[in-house]
């Protein structure tokens, strides 16, 4: 049997009572899993890369204002995300995995959820939803699919506080994408009522942070953190990417074997052994906080300058983050006005025509 039931543990009985982990844990699948790294701050989930919402997902980067709760805001961090479901509306949020699932191993699902103060409803499921094309209707809910609470008398709350639902899911293989919410198919019957205010709309909200999908501990590589998409052919040997092992805040490494078309900021296949060496690196020091900054010659308009090269640093940081990269990261174009070259130079303006990445926190 394929579909496992998730467990709902109260995040106050967790606290002192986990055994400690040694060496490095199992690769975090989810990318983005915490919802820290965006584009730009706001309300739109889509700018949380690579995460999806179906119908309308709210994404916070801060405490609400009214929220007086001992929990309020993130679980971690400072961004969350908010889930509404009415007696004939639910959202979901769906995300493409680091990598696809492998036939016959066992994940480890765990996420975060915390019931809104203003909900006069608790829902009897939620859960996660493993498919290789995504989730298109509630004909792809199948039940060995997922991984889906079940919580019959009096629905799934701690109050108001974070509460961790936790099940494993022995993968079919090839499954590419999660999704996360509510699969029964009537969600008016899977809603739990409570309160005094019967005369009002039925109405459960969720805040969700943290979610996390990774090979359980009898899987777990002891060697390697995987990265899977470099070529088959290319090897470490082939980046020139060092970074010392003392590195300090302020420090910058240049990635010198990164590609792009002349004039534009898409990635050539050609830079993912590099940048592939440097998911690695982040995903085995967790804490590292990075900027991406992205540079150009001054050949050209200096606005055109200025916008190519926060693209291509763009493009980076949301390579890293599908790639499993966990860590707080930002990213920032400079154009040509911080070269390292003479520009009077073809060899020069090739050298000032760079991406790098900076130390912000350690």
């Amino acid at each position: 049997m394929k579909r496992f039931t998730a467990l709902i543990i109260l995040s106050g009985i967790l606290q002192g009572m986990l055994p400690a982990q040694t060496g490095l844990p199992a690769k975090n699948l989810v990318p983005n899993a915490g919802f820290e790294n965006f584009r730009k701050k706001s309300n739109d989930i889509r700018r949380a890369i690579p995460w999806r919402p179906i119908e309308t997902i709210d994404y916070y980067h801060n405490p609400l204002s009214n929220d007086t709760t001992a929990d309020k805001g993130a679980h971690s961090g400072n961004c969350y995300a908010g889930f509404r479901f009415r007696k004939k509306y639910k959202e979901f949020l769906q995300v493409k995995l680091a990598e696809s699932l492998h036939r016959g191993t066992v994940y480890e699902f765990t996420m975060y959820a915390r019931l809104a103060w203003w909900s006069n409803c608790s829902l009897g499921s939620f859960g996660a939803l493993f498919t290789k094309g995504g989730y298109r209707g509630q004909y792809d809910a199948v039940k060995n699919s997922m991984v889906d609470t079940v919580c019959k008398s009096g629905g799934l709350k701690n109050g108001t506080r974070w509460f961790i639902i936790k099940g494993y899911y022995k993968a079919d293989g090839g499954e590419k994408y999660m999704t996360i919410g509510n699969f029964s198919p009537k969600i008016k019957k899977d809603m739990h009522r409570f309160g005094f205010e019967w005369y009002k709309p039925k109405e459960a909200y969720y805040f969700v942070d943290d979610i996390r999908l990774a090979k359980a501990p009898q899987f777990e590589e002891k060697v390697e953190v995987e990265i899977v998409g470099s070529s088959p052919q290319k090897s470490d040997e082939d980046s020139t990417l060092q970074v010392k092992a003392n590195i300090q805040v302020g420090e910058k490494v240049s990635l010198n074997n990164i590609f792009f078309e002349d004039g534009r900021y898409y990635l050539l296949p050609e830079s993912y052994i590099e940048l592939n060496k440097l998911a690695r690196y982040l995903i085995r020091n967790p804490d590292i906080v990075i900027r991406i900054n992205g540079h150009s010659d001054n050949k050209g308009l200096k606005l055109k300058n200025q916008r190519i090269s926060e693209l291509r640093a763009r493009e980076v940081f949301e390579y890293l983050i599908k790639k499993g990269v966990q860590n707080k990261m930002y990213f920032k174009g400079y154009g040509g006005s911080q070269p390292v070259a003479d520009n009077t130079t073809d060899s020069g303006r090739a050298k000032n025509r760079r991406v790098e990445f900076e130390i912000i926190k350690k």
